[in-house]
C-alpha cells in the first residue's frame, strides 16, 4: 500500500471517530429511567353515626363527597355515648349524630376537646304511646319515659310540660331533670331510660319521649304517631363535631360541602317527608 493510500485510510478513521466522539458529545450520558413516584394514598374520612337516619343521610353523602374525590368510611354505634368517645380518643374523624346542647354537656361533664363544624339536620322529639290516642287519656300514675342522658332527658321534660302533663323550674331549658319538676298533678311515674332502647318498650309503658333517629327505624312515623311533636322553632339541630386540633383540615371542608349539598337535601325532603327537616 502506498504512503498517500495510508494516509488516507488514516484519515478516514480519525474522521471517524470523531464523529463518533462529538455524537456521544451531543448526546450526553443517558441516565436509567426513574420510576415514577407511588401516588400517596389518602385515608377516607372516618365518619361516625348513629345507625338509622343519620347513616341514610351519611350513604348519600359518601356519594356526593366520591365525585369531589373524597372517600368516607361509616362507622356506625348504637347509642349516643361513644361516637364522641371514639372522636375524642382519634378511632375517627368526625361525627355525626348529636345536637350542640348534648355537644356541650358531653365537654363539660368529660373534658372532651372538640367543637362543631356546622349544622347537619333537626328531628324534632316527639311523645308516642300505644294505649292512648290523647296525652288527655293519660290516667294517673302513668309510667312515661324519657331518655336518661341529661340534654335529651331535659328536651322530654319540656315537651312534657308543653303537653300540660307537669311543670317545671323557670328558665331550665334542656337542663331541667326530674328533680325540677315542680308540679305533677298526675303523679306520673317517670323512668329514664337508655334513648335507644325506648322503643323497643314502648308496649310496657303508657307514654315515652322518643328520638326521631330512635323512632323511626322502630316504625314510628313521627309527623303521623307523635301524640305531641317539637315545632321548627326546636333549638336541638344536630351537629357535625370534630377534634378541636383538626377543625381547619381541609378534607373535612369538603366534607361539610358534600354533606351541605342540593342532592342531601332533597333525599332528607323526599325520603323523610317533613319527619327530618335540614338545619342549614
Amino acid at each position: 500500500m502506498s504512503n498517500q493510500k495510508k494516509s488516507t485510510t488514516l484519515l478516514v478513521c480519525l474522521l471517524l471517530v470523531l464523529v463518533l466522539v462529538l455524537s456521544a458529545g451531543c448526546g450526553g450520558k443517558s441516565e436509567p429511567a426513574k420510576p415514577a413516584a407511588a401516588p400517596v394514598a389518602v385515608k377516607p374520612l372516618k365518619v361516625g353515626v348513629t345507625a338509622g337516619p343519620h347513616a341514610q343521610i351519611l350513604e348519600v353523602v359518601k356519594k356526593v363527597a366520591e365525585k369531589d374525590g373524597l372517600k368516607i368510611q361509616i362507622v356506625e354505634f348504637s347509642d349516643y355515648i361513644q361516637p364522641n368517645v371514639a372522636l375524642n380518643q382519634g378511632d375517627i374523624d368526625l361525627n355525626s349524630f348529636q345536637h350542640l346542647p348534648y355537644l356541650e354537656n358531653m365537654i363539660k361533664d368529660r373534658k372532651y376537646d372538640l367543637v362543631m363544624l356546622a349544622k347537619t339536620i333537626t328531628f324534632p322529639m316527639g311523645v308516642y304511646s300505644k294505649k292512648i290516642k290523647n296525652v288527655k287519656e293519660l290516667k294517673d300514675g302513668a309510667l312515661i319515659a324519657i331518655p336518661n342522658d341529661p340534654t335529651n332527658g331535659g328536651r322530654a321534660l319540656a315537651l312534657l310540660e308543653k303537653a300540660g302533663l307537669l311543670k317545671l323550674k323557670p328558665g331550665l331549658g334542656h337542663k331541667a331533670s326530674v328533680v325540677d319538676i315542680t308540679e305533677n298533678p298526675k303523679k306520673l311515674k317517670i323512668r329514664e331510660l337508655d334513648a335507644a332502647q325506648i322503643p323497643r318498650s314502648l308496649d310496657d309503658l303508657d307514654l315515652a319521649a322518643i328520638n326521631t333517629n330512635y323512632a323511626m327505624p322502630a316504625g314510628l312515623v313521627p309527623v303521623k304517631d307523635a301524640l305531641v311533636l317539637e315545632d321548627s322553632n326546636s333549638p336541638y339541630a344536630n351537629i357535625i363535631a370534630a377534634r378541636s386540633k383538626d377543625k381547619e383540615n381541609p378534607q373535612y371542608k369538603k366534607f361539610l360541602k358534600a354533606y351541605q349539598s342540593e342532592e342531601v337535601k332533597k333525599f332528607v325532603n323526599d325520603q323523610f317527608k317533613g319527619s327530618i327537616v335540614v338545619a342549614w
